[in-house]
């Protein structure tokens, strides 16, 4: 089976970032149905491999995604993740904060969502708002979310040192992508309520944001928990690469299944 080398999309500790070096219309000059039918086949891996997480149940995953708007997160969690059972995947997103949250620290309401023992929780979005929305948009001073970086380091070594395995996704799309994309919310009816004018507000910033994205990936890509930058405009190809690199993430745990009772051989079930 044709596999993609992953590691080409992982960015290096303290490695200088510029994203323009980043094609997002990589697809390794694979068809539209050979990334379907190599998705299929790694689908039903990860799908084994979540069943043996879960039943195991030492391990914690946590898949971070992160985008600019119509990056393709909630695409890729329906796509990737089809198949595994909702028993042991989750998903938490992070929307503006609420007034119990903004009473605590930035970190509060995403500490209360990281993954325990035998699930993959996924982030849609992250603690990593508090160094992109907040920047772009000056609603902390600079000050605050400089020192940020460092807290987000901390607290994701934190988890690793407690047993957690960190897939950290940056979903790579480019300007004109994301016109085309907010275009067909406009133009197909039934994408119509996916379409949210304050998009458009938050593209005239596309440039801040690229340069917060680029700051995110340079200063918080460590070697516990490294970025990886997904080219995202070929939706099929952004889905295989990352069900890839999940099933290379959980394979890398060697797991196995726990030992059955005793004497089981020996139980007959009555008619």
């Amino acid at each position: 089976m044709t596999t993609i080398d992953t590691a080409r999309f992982r960015v290096e500790p303290n490695a200088d970032v510029d994203l323009k070096d980043w094609d997002p219309n990589t697809n390794d000059g694979l068809s539209k149905g050979d990334l379907k039918d190599l998705a299929k086949d790694l689908n039903k891996r990860l799908e084994d491999l979540q069943e043996l997480l879960y039943a195991e149940g030492k391990h914690k995953v946590l898949v971070v995604l992160q985008a600019t708007d119509t990056g393709g997160k909630d695409g890729t969690i329906r796509h990737v993740f089809d198949g595994t059972n909702p028993q042991g995947v989750r998903v938490a997103s992070f929307k503006k904060p609420t007034d119990e949250e903004l009473a605590h620290d930035f970190l509060w309401r995403v500490h209360r969502q990281t993954p325990k023992a035998g699930q993959i929780m996924v982030f849609n979005r992250s603690h990593y708002e508090d160094v992109l929305v907040v920047r772009v948009h000056d609603i902390v001073p600079k000050k605050v979310w400089e020192r940020r970086y460092d807290h987000i380091n901390n607290f994701e070594s934190l988890l690793v040192d407690e047993g957690t395995t960190i897939v950290k996704i940056y979903l790579h799309i480019s300007k004109d992508e994301q016109k085309a994309r907010l275009q067909s919310r406009l133009d197909e009816p039934h994408k119509n309520w996916k379409f949210d004018v304050g998009d458009l507000a938050e593209r005239e910033h596309w440039d801040d944001y690229q340069a917060a994205f680029t700051a995110m990936l340079e200063r918080t890509s460590t070697q516990d928990a490294p970025w990886h930058v997904i080219p995202a405009n070929n939706k099929h190809y952004r889905n295989l690469v990352i069900s890839q690199l999940l099933v290379e993430t959980l394979e890398g745990l060697e797991m196995s299944y726990p030992e059955a009772d005793k004497d089981l051989d020996k139980i007959k079930i009555k008619d």
